[in-house]
């Protein structure tokens, strides 16, 4: 559909919502309306007399208009039943990856003035499905702070999120916060973790937007303002969370209140799952075995079929990768708000493979327990139990050294989920107890996982599976591994998880066989191996945006002296070999370098010319060329039978020119697609790129119905939604001849008080902290694999 075209049809979809209010109004008898935000048996409502401060746009006002910039959106005023009230109708398109209503004064609003504020604002969804609705503030830096939330079909009510004050200051070590008061109005989430340096009293735009929908959505906004905070509740955050790790102040559907509640759960799953059968047709290894048949090569590879990639299992037979990732233990637990002042404890080796992460559980030696401290009595009082050190449970105490983001440095840690399982299983197991380090729940775990995989027609485990999976014959994996080391590293204008190896350091190489060498050891050559996953999300740089944070990797290498970069050489001699005399570089570039010892020593820009620009592009291909080949020959030389599945690439961290080195060693491409779906013309590329692709990661999640504070990356409205949702994405990767796997991320709901490492608290899982299904989520992925190898098959 033409631009133009597209325009009509949004402007008429507007039309017919802007009929439909003056006919009926938006009464509740025909609209669902949002559930209230309030804890149970509270009818209490802090925003019930809201105090206004100031209103920032209510589009009254004709000047207001020339406020509005759009990308791939249509808007107009509509006039509300009452004929009183002037309200903005938007309608966010499929067409573009980020549809977005752009909201510029002439000058920034200046909050300076204000203390203890929220901003609010009152939404309808008009559209029959969900909305996953953003707005990010930004200021004169340019520095963006987003918040979203999932307005459910029908939707009528107010929104907001704190600004200024403690609850907008205070950093709980949670990605998703609780809400700070009840109220019927809903909290915009934070869309990722806080930064305290940005300053938001100045705010030159608000950016309303949508990522990755599927289907066009429609919005009413109206009255976006400044609301004076209700006071704060110092007891918010006390006794949160129960000893099952479960919402203490909440209920939902799921809950477990006994040790004899789960253990009958678990034993009617275990009756259940003991007479499943799993999907028909199906090889030994998942494969579909009334599809074609092709040549067995006794390990996976992947083939083009009648135009369309598939992986082809060790049978021959056509294979689809899909199942959840991260099923393991390693990262599920939360930081306790206890710390021991004995920093041997915290120690790091150079020689270390395995991030801090993805350890399991770290004994902590008695005479560091003697000296225990609180260094956060805010999260430690959120918990209504944790065991004591002689408690059976307590072997689920574990520590970070270190964390990537929140108030704590390091810390103490408990395992919920480890801890219910325990109590789940622990007693039910025919295992024996007496090898302490082979626990029988642990068996028990690995059996029940592998056994829900078959009922629910998984087809394979994604990245970052229990190495206890990776030789029990049962499920196809993906091994994985970090290349950490004490090699050289550049800076980025953004670094998501940490700093960029450089690849050209001698010491990248030998960390990788390290890392590679340690994998192959772990699968020991097993078919059950899908493929291997290294590294993920690396901070490459945006695809998008300025120079800097396109290329920022590049000009911190620049930056340096080559005497103490390895990529600052590389891409010196690269500039001698092109231009050969630093005058013909000056000419290209527009700078004034004396000699190339300037060159060579370092340099930095302010401006950049485009043939610059265009040689900062050829470096970062080159950058991206060098880490691939040494990953891609490491691997071919340690385990030559094995898919090399590439590097992650996240949405925000893959710029064309690491597409571009990567297509030359990467058996199958993957990238981490957080949206609604794969969309048909942002994807596009990837059908003239010609090679395999799978899913490293996607998920919905929602805080509705289960008891958590932040529905993940893509918000559902509720747990059906979510289910949903779920079913829409997996409909748009099958209908993609490049597609060959989808990995979900992940298989259990992070920990209610945010993981150890970073905080992130999502519901994300498909199963609770309880290890209980999520009954919509199971129905609706039996959906998708009873049918997904015959709608592939049956595409042309």
């Amino acid at each position: 559909m033409t631009q133009t075209n597209l325009s009509r049809q949004l402007a008429f979809n507007l039309s017919a919502i802007t009929l439909a209010l003056l006919l009926n109004g938006c009464s509740q008898g025909q609209h669902t309306v949002a559930e209230p935000n309030i804890q149970q048996g509270e009818v209490k409502d802090a925003f019930a007399n809201e105090t206004k401060i100031v209103t920032l746009i209510d589009f009254e006002r004709k000047e207001q208009n020339q406020w509005l910039k759009k990308t791939d959106t249509t808007i107009m005023d509509v006039i509300s039943a009452d004929n009183l009230n002037t309200q903005l109708a938007v309608e966010f398109s499929k067409a573009g990856n980020i549809s977005t209503l752009r909201i510029e004064p002439p000058k920034p609003w200046d909050l300076s003035e204000y203390k203890d504020y929220n901003i609010a604002f009152d939404v309808q969804n008009t559209g029959a499905d969900s909305v996953h609705l953003y707005l990010s503030l930004e200021n004169p830096k340019g520095d963006v702070q987003s918040h979203s939330i999932s307005l459910a079909a029908g939707y009528k009510g107010t929104v907001y999120f704190p600004v200024d004050g403690v609850e907008a200051q205070t950093d709980s070590g949670m990605w998703g916060d609780v809400p700070p008061w009840q109220s019927r109005d809903d909290l915009m989430v934070w869309r990722s973790w806080r930064n305290a340096d940005q300053d938001y009293s100045r705010i030159s735009a608000l950016n309303f937007f949508t990522i990755g929908i599927l289907e066009n959505k429609s919005v009413i906004l109206d009255d976006v303002r400044l609301r004076t905070n209700p006071p704060h509740d110092p007891e918010v955050m006390v006794g949160l969370i129960d000893k099952y790790g479960q919402n203490a102040k909440q209920t939902t559907p799921l809950d477990v209140h006994s040790d004899a509640q789960l253990k009958q759960k678990a034993d009617e799953e275990l009756a259940q799952l003991a007479k499943s059968t799993g999907m028909p047709n199906r090889s030994r290894f998942g494969g579909y075995t009334q599809g074609p048949k092709l040549d067995a090569t006794g390990f996976f590879r992947t083939e083009k079929v009648d135009g369309k990639w598939w992986m082809v299992d060790p049978e021959g037979y056509v294979f689809f990768s899909h199942g959840p990732a991260n099923v393991r233990m390693a990262n599920m637990s939360t930081l306790t708000g206890v710390d021991y002042d004995q920093p041997s404890i915290r120690q790091r080796s150079s020689d270390e493979i395995t991030p801090e992460d993805s350890m399991g559980i770290v004994t902590v030696p008695d005479s560091a327990k003697d000296k225990r401290y609180v260094i956060s009595k805010a999260r430690h009082d959120m918990f209504q139990w944790l065991p004591s050190y002689d408690d059976e449970l307590a072997d689920h105490y574990s520590y970070r050294r270190t964390t990537h983001k929140g108030p704590i440095p390091h810390g103490e840690t408990f395992s919920f989920y480890r801890a219910n399982l325990e109590r789940r299983y622990g007693d039910d197991s025919q295992v024996s107890k007496q090898n302490s380090t082979d626990k029988s729940y642990k068996k028990t775990w690995l059996d029940v996982t592998a056994k829900r995989m078959h009922d629910w027609g998984f087809t394979s485990f994604g990245n970052w599976v229990d190495p206890g999976f990776y030789q029990s014959e049962q499920v196809p994996y993906f091994a994985n591994g970090w290349i950490i080391g004490d090699y050289q590293t550049l800076s980025g204008h953004t670094n998501h998880w940490g700093l960029m190896p450089d690849p050209f350091d001698p010491v990248f190489a030998a960390r990788a066989k390290v890392t590679i060498d340690a994998i192959a050891d772990n699968i020991q050559g097993s078919p059950w191996c899908a493929g291997i996953f290294i590294d993920n999300e690396k901070s490459w740089g945006e695809r998008e945006g300025s120079v800097a944070q396109r290329y920022g990797v590049i000009l911190d290498a620049l930056s340096k002296d080559v005497k103490a970069s390895p990529a600052k050489q590389a891409f010196a001699s690269y500039l001698r070999d092109k231009y050969h005399t630093v005058s013909a570089l000056n000419a290209a570039w527009k700078s004034d370098l004396a000699n190339w010892s300037t060159l060579e020593q370092g340099v930095t820009f302010d401006a950049y010319s485009d043939a610059q620009t265009a040689d900062l592009s050829k470096m970062l291909e080159m950058l991206g060329e060098q880490y691939f080949k040494v990953v891609h020959n490491t691997l071919a030389q340690v385990l030559p039978d094995h898919l090399y599945m590439g590097a992650r690439m996240a949405n925000w961290g893959m710029p064309d020119e690491i597409i571009t080195a990567s297509l030359k060693y990467s058996d199958v491409l993957s990238f981490n697609i957080y949206e609604e779906g794969v969309q048909e013309d942002y994807w596009k590329f990837l059908e003239k790129v010609d090679l395999p692709v799978v899913i490293g990661e996607f998920h919905i999640g929602s805080t509705t119905e289960s008891g958590m504070y932040n529905p993940g990356i893509v918000h559902g409205a509720n747990q059906q939604d979510r289910a949903t949702m779920y079913k829409d994405y997996m409909q748009s990767v099958l209908n993609k001849p490049y597609m060959v796997g989808a990995h979900w991320f992940q298989y259990i709901d992070e920990p209610i008080s945010g993981r150890a490492f970073d905080g992130e608290n999502a519901n994300i899982g498909f199963v609770t902290v309880t290890d209980i299904p999520y009954p919509e989520m199971i129905k609706a992925v039996k959906d998708v694999t009873s049918t997904m190898y015959q709608t592939r098959l049956a595409q042309k």
